[in-house]
Protein backbone atom coordinates (compact mmCIF):
# COMPACT_ATOMS: atom_id res chain seq x y z
CA UNK A 1 0.00 0.00 0.00
CA UNK A 2 1.45 3.33 -1.10
CA UNK A 3 0.32 6.88 -1.59
CA UNK A 4 1.63 7.13 -5.14
CA UNK A 5 -1.63 6.21 -6.92
CA UNK A 6 -3.62 9.02 -5.31
CA UNK A 7 -4.18 12.51 -6.74
CA UNK A 8 -1.28 14.80 -5.79
CA UNK A 9 -0.35 17.47 -5.00
CA UNK A 10 -2.87 18.54 -2.38
CA UNK A 11 -2.89 22.12 -1.17
CA UNK A 12 -3.72 23.73 2.13
CA UNK A 13 -3.94 27.46 2.80
CA UNK A 14 -0.16 27.77 3.06
CA UNK A 15 1.37 24.47 2.00
CA UNK A 16 1.66 21.94 -0.79
CA UNK A 17 1.71 18.24 0.15
CA UNK A 18 3.13 15.94 -2.51
CA UNK A 19 5.15 12.74 -3.00
CA UNK A 20 8.93 12.79 -2.87
CA UNK A 21 10.02 13.60 -6.42
CA UNK A 22 13.76 13.29 -6.54
CA UNK A 23 17.06 13.32 -4.70
CA UNK A 24 16.76 17.08 -4.17
CA UNK A 25 13.73 16.39 -1.94
CA UNK A 26 15.68 13.76 -0.01
CA UNK A 27 18.56 16.19 0.50
CA UNK A 28 16.13 18.91 1.64
CA UNK A 29 14.68 16.50 4.20
CA UNK A 30 18.19 15.89 5.57
CA UNK A 31 18.37 19.59 6.51
CA UNK A 32 16.08 18.80 9.46
CA UNK A 33 16.44 14.99 9.80
CA UNK A 34 20.12 15.60 10.51
CA UNK A 35 19.31 17.88 13.46
CA UNK A 36 19.61 16.42 16.97
CA UNK A 37 16.33 17.96 18.17
CA UNK A 38 14.44 16.08 15.42
CA UNK A 39 16.20 12.76 15.98
CA UNK A 40 15.64 13.08 19.75
CA UNK A 41 11.93 12.16 19.47
CA UNK A 42 11.79 10.17 16.23
CA UNK A 43 12.71 6.56 15.61
CA UNK A 44 16.28 7.64 15.04
CA UNK A 45 18.13 9.36 12.29
CA UNK A 46 20.71 8.23 9.81
CA UNK A 47 24.41 8.66 10.51
CA UNK A 48 24.96 11.10 7.67
CA UNK A 49 23.55 12.38 4.39
CA UNK A 50 24.80 9.34 2.45
CA UNK A 51 23.01 6.93 4.81
CA UNK A 52 19.87 9.09 4.59
CA UNK A 53 20.03 8.99 0.79
CA UNK A 54 20.58 5.23 0.82
CA UNK A 55 17.58 4.57 3.10
CA UNK A 56 15.29 6.70 0.96
CA UNK A 57 16.57 5.31 -2.34
CA UNK A 58 14.13 2.42 -1.94
CA UNK A 59 11.18 3.20 -4.28
CA UNK A 60 8.68 1.61 -1.87
CA UNK A 61 9.84 3.80 1.01
CA UNK A 62 9.58 6.89 -1.18
CA UNK A 63 6.07 5.88 -2.29
CA UNK A 64 4.93 5.95 1.36
CA UNK A 65 6.38 9.41 2.08
CA UNK A 66 5.12 12.89 1.29
CA UNK A 67 6.94 16.20 1.55
CA UNK A 68 5.42 19.40 2.85
CA UNK A 69 6.38 22.56 0.99
CA UNK A 70 5.90 26.04 2.42
CA UNK A 71 6.99 29.03 0.39
CA UNK A 72 8.64 26.69 -2.10
CA UNK A 73 10.86 25.04 0.54
CA UNK A 74 10.56 21.50 1.92
CA UNK A 75 9.77 22.05 5.61
CA UNK A 76 8.55 18.62 6.65
CA UNK A 77 7.56 15.13 5.62
CA UNK A 78 4.73 12.73 6.37
CA UNK A 79 5.01 8.96 6.24
CA UNK A 80 2.61 6.01 6.01
CA UNK A 81 3.27 2.57 7.49
CA UNK A 82 0.55 0.16 6.24
CA UNK A 83 -0.53 -2.57 8.60
CA UNK A 84 -3.18 -5.18 9.12
CA UNK A 85 -5.92 -4.84 11.70
CA UNK A 86 -6.19 -7.67 14.20
CA UNK A 87 -8.72 -10.37 13.42
CA UNK A 88 -9.64 -13.82 14.60
CA UNK A 89 -8.49 -16.61 12.32
CA UNK A 90 -11.80 -17.07 10.42
CA UNK A 91 -11.93 -13.35 9.51
CA UNK A 92 -8.24 -12.42 9.55
CA UNK A 93 -8.13 -11.84 5.79
CA UNK A 94 -10.84 -9.19 6.14
CA UNK A 95 -8.57 -7.25 8.53
CA UNK A 96 -5.61 -7.29 6.13
CA UNK A 97 -4.51 -3.88 4.89
CA UNK A 98 -7.22 -1.97 6.76
CA UNK A 99 -5.01 0.26 8.90
CA UNK A 100 -1.97 2.48 8.75
CA UNK A 101 0.34 4.11 11.22
CA UNK A 102 1.40 7.59 10.27
CA UNK A 103 4.32 9.74 11.31
CA UNK A 104 5.92 13.08 10.56
CA UNK A 105 8.94 15.28 11.01
CA UNK A 106 9.15 19.03 10.54
CA UNK A 107 12.01 21.47 10.38
CA UNK A 108 12.32 23.10 13.83
CA UNK A 109 13.01 26.41 12.08
CA UNK A 110 9.30 26.42 11.12
CA UNK A 111 7.95 25.35 14.53
CA UNK A 112 5.05 27.22 16.04
CA UNK A 113 3.49 28.26 12.74
CA UNK A 114 0.77 25.60 12.63
CA UNK A 115 2.14 23.96 9.48
CA UNK A 116 1.96 20.45 10.95
CA UNK A 117 -1.59 21.06 12.18
CA UNK A 118 -2.48 22.20 8.68
CA UNK A 119 -0.87 19.33 6.76
CA UNK A 120 -1.09 16.15 8.89
CA UNK A 121 -4.87 16.04 8.20
CA UNK A 122 -4.03 15.82 4.48
CA UNK A 123 -2.34 12.47 5.11
CA UNK A 124 -5.13 11.26 7.41
CA UNK A 125 -7.69 12.21 4.78
CA UNK A 126 -5.71 10.40 2.07
CA UNK A 127 -5.74 7.29 4.25
CA UNK A 128 -9.40 7.33 5.28
CA UNK A 129 -11.17 8.67 2.18
CA UNK A 130 -12.56 6.13 -0.27
CA UNK A 131 -10.97 5.60 -3.68
CA UNK A 132 -10.11 7.23 -5.99
CA UNK A 133 -9.09 10.12 -3.70
CA UNK A 134 -7.97 7.95 -0.79
CA UNK A 135 -6.87 4.51 0.30
CA UNK A 136 -10.20 3.64 1.95
CA UNK A 137 -8.64 2.48 5.23
CA UNK A 138 -10.80 2.04 8.31
CA UNK A 139 -8.34 3.25 10.97
CA UNK A 140 -5.22 5.41 11.29
CA UNK A 141 -2.95 5.43 14.33
CA UNK A 142 0.04 7.47 15.47
CA UNK A 143 2.30 6.94 18.44
CA UNK A 144 4.95 8.85 20.34
CA UNK A 145 6.92 8.97 23.55
CA UNK A 146 4.66 10.38 26.27
CA UNK A 147 7.31 13.02 26.98
CA UNK A 148 7.01 14.31 23.39
CA UNK A 149 4.32 16.83 24.28
CA UNK A 150 4.28 18.69 20.92
CA UNK A 151 3.65 15.42 19.06
CA UNK A 152 0.72 14.20 21.12
CA UNK A 153 -0.80 17.68 21.22
CA UNK A 154 -0.64 17.71 17.43
CA UNK A 155 -2.48 14.38 17.35
CA UNK A 156 -5.19 15.86 19.54
CA UNK A 157 -5.46 19.07 17.47
CA UNK A 158 -5.99 17.13 14.25
CA UNK A 159 -8.81 15.06 15.73
CA UNK A 160 -7.14 11.86 16.89
CA UNK A 161 -8.18 10.26 20.17
CA UNK A 162 -5.83 8.85 22.80
CA UNK A 163 -6.33 5.09 22.92
CA UNK A 164 -3.45 3.94 25.07
CA UNK A 165 -0.88 5.10 27.57
CA UNK A 166 1.70 2.35 27.91
CA UNK A 167 4.01 2.31 30.92
CA UNK A 168 7.73 2.28 30.05
CA UNK A 169 7.21 0.35 26.82
CA UNK A 170 9.31 2.57 24.54
CA UNK A 171 13.10 2.49 24.67
CA UNK A 172 14.71 5.86 24.01
CA UNK A 173 18.39 5.84 23.01
CA UNK A 174 19.36 8.47 25.58
CA UNK A 175 16.59 8.44 28.18
CA UNK A 176 15.95 4.72 28.65
CA UNK A 177 12.50 3.20 29.02
CA UNK A 178 9.76 5.81 28.65
CA UNK A 179 6.00 5.73 28.52
CA UNK A 180 4.42 5.59 25.08
CA UNK A 181 1.14 6.99 23.77
CA UNK A 182 -1.09 5.69 20.98
CA UNK A 183 -3.68 7.86 19.22
CA UNK A 184 -6.15 6.82 16.53
CA UNK A 185 -9.07 7.91 14.40
CA UNK A 186 -11.61 5.76 12.55
CA UNK A 187 -12.85 6.58 9.06
CA UNK A 188 -16.42 7.19 10.22
CA UNK A 189 -15.17 9.51 13.00
CA UNK A 190 -13.06 11.39 10.48
CA UNK A 191 -16.01 11.92 8.18
CA UNK A 192 -18.13 13.27 11.07
CA UNK A 193 -15.52 15.68 12.41
CA UNK A 194 -16.28 19.40 12.35
CA UNK A 195 -14.64 21.07 9.39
Amino acid sequence: MTLSGLPWPRRTDRCVVRPVRDDADVDAMWAYWGRPEVVHWTGGGDEDLDAHRERLSDPEKRARRLVVEHGGAVVGDLVLFPRDGWGQRPVREQAAGTEAEIGWAFDPAYAGRGLATETVPVLIDACLSPAPDGLGLRRVIASCFADNVPSYRLMERVGMRREAHHRRDSLHAELGWLDGLVYAVLADEWRRRPQ
